[in-house]
């Protein structure tokens, strides 16, 4: 077995299960965590594939947004990868800036040098992760996508440039619009250098405004975040589904800020909407 298990408790039911692996992708050790509900004692099911945000790691989400419930009585897996590679020899952010280098991924493949040969998070996600944990534990080939913030922009990003691979996507607060944000900005500058050309494969607003048939599409953005709008920029996401028609609800949550709280808030509703693709 390819796989490292470091911890596992029951939880509805299920099991909540923490795993490292040795990664090609990454050039490190990785380390992610698996819900895998109790159906998945008798046969193979759907997974969510959930990325989390900046500065989290791959407990965030298992441990803040009370999601197993319910997973547990749709019968969906929880997959929850960790935010970038990390480890001795990992480049990081030589001020040690929170939205640069370790714990802040972007989830694409960087170009730039010293980063290349360890952030290559979009592979990882894409390709690395679903074929290790399909053929080692009990999952389907049916996966959909989601995440909050950093990990919101993956998940539309992956989602979008990926149709064939997911049923749909989700996500809480999304960077909507990165190549026109500080966050993206300077990422983008980091990871892939000044080729723009590059910087829109990783733009949801720009792939959603050319999308010839996108997969069905959640989001949530809450009003009261510190974030909205200069950072995450949820009007040019709205614009891009209208100019591609696409099937997108994206919704603005009165009062709500950027915490887990608003993501607990709503999880429930996401793994629904999920559910209606996933299982059936």
């Amino acid at each position: 077995m390819k796989l490292n298990k470091v911890s596992e408790q029951l939880c509805f039911g299920g099991k909540q299960i923490r795993f490292t692996h040795t990664s090609t992708a990454l050039s490190c050790e990785m380390q992610f965590s698996v819900f895998l509900p109790p159906q998945a004692e008798t046969q193979p099911v759907p997974a969510l594939y959930w990325l989390s945000g900046l500065t989290c790691t791959d407990e965030n989400f298992s441990a803040k947004a009370g999601a197993q419930r319910i997973a547990a009585e749709l019968g969906i897996a929880l997959i929850m990868p960790d935010t970038s590679p990390r480890g001795e020899g990992v480049p990081d952010d030589e001020n040690g800036a929170y939205d640069f280098g370790l714990g802040a991924g972007f989830y694409v493949n960087a170009t730039r040098e010293p980063f290349t040969k360890h952030y290559r998070m979009y592979d990882y996600i894409v390709n690395e992760l679903p074929q290790l944990l399909e053929a080692e534990l009990p999952l389907s080939d049916k996966r959909a996508i989601s995440g909050h913030s950093m990990g919101g922009h993956g998940a539309l990003v992956i989602g979008l440039r990926n149709p064939q691979r997911y049923s749909s996507i989700s996500a809480f607060s999304p960077i909507c619009n990165p190549v026109n944000c500080p966050w993206g900005i300077k990422a983008f500058s980091g990871y892939l250098a000044d080729d723009k050309s590059q910087w829109q494969q990783y733009d949801a607003s720009v792939l959603l405004a050319i999308a010839q048939d996108p997969l069905p599409l959640l989001v949530d953005q809450g009003s009261a975040d510190s974030f909205y709008p200069e950072q995450l920029r949820t009007d040019s996401l709205i614009a891009a589904a209208k100019q591609s028609a696409a099937p997108a609800e994206i919704r603005l949550q009165a009062g709500y800020d950027h915490s887990y709280y608003f993501i607990a808030s709503f999880i429930e509703q996401h793994l629904r909407f999920h559910a209606r693709y996933l299982c059936s």
